[in-house]
């Protein structure tokens, strides 16, 4: 794992180390890292409004069958990436997933 280092003025590591002393986080790094994944959610998120605004503005086109088995299917996938991520850090009791039919 890399390392990174970052200044703080007085008041900001002041309200950092109250969330640690607050037991929200064991550590700066923690935090920091929390504080980075909730952005890249946000932005990701940020992305797909912009592209389903897109799509709701561009031309009608009729959804076959295969279409939206193929849309179901990489949910799923996206579904099973997101357990394995939390699962990982131990925030997300995994359940299993209804089958693709």
């Amino acid at each position: 794992m890399q390392s990174m280092n970052i200044s703080l003025p007085e008041p900001l590591k002041q309200f950092v180390d109250g969330q640690i002393a607050q037991g929200r986080y064991s550590s700066v790094s923690e935090y920091v890292r929390e504080l980075i994944r909730a952005d890249e959610k946000r932005k990701a998120e940020e992305q797909l409004e912009t592209l389903l605004l897109e799509g709701l503005q561009g031309e009608e086109a009729a959804f076959t069958c295969a279409d939206w088995q193929a849309i179901r299917q990489e949910a799923l996938t996206q579904v099973k990436k997101a357990r394995k991520s939390r699962t990982r850090w131990g925030t997300f009791i995994d359940a299993p997933l209804p089958a693709v039919t």
